[in-house]
């Protein structure tokens, strides 16, 4: 049995809003459903819809800024400061900002659609 795995080829999940997802390790890449880790790379001016995920999310930010509305308080993130956002908690990502915000996400148990949440 190999000791490790080198992600080489990271899955770039579809999108229609202008967000670059490479997925590294996680249900759509390695079948990992315990973790994922993904490279984002958010837009100036792009939001999601609130959710409330099943799974406990953690977010670095490389460069830019991030906004994050948690319940109801506003929470900006800039680049060398992460959070962690406890799962079954209503939460809404954006980038209001006039720069690109690069981060990692990372999720434990892994992100998948179905646990998500996202507010129609």
């Amino acid at each position: 049995m190999k000791k490790y795995f080198i992600q080489k080829a990271p899955f770039v999940v579809p999108t229609t809003d202008g967000k670059l997802i490479e997925e590294h390790h996680g249900l759509a890449t390695t079948n990992n459903s315990a973790i994922s880790i993904a490279h984002m790379i958010a837009p100036p001016g792009w939001s999601e819809p609130f959710q409330t995920p099943e799974f406990d999310e953690y977010t670095y930010i490389i460069k830019g800024k991030k906004q994050f509305i948690i319940e109801d308080e506003v929470v900006v993130l800039e680049a060398g400061q992460s959070i962690k956002i406890e799962k079954n908690i209503r939460v809404q990502y954006s980038n209001p900002f006039d720069e690109a915000c690069e981060y990692l996400a990372i999720c434990t148990p892994a992100f998948s659609m179905d646990a998500v949440n996202r507010e129609e």
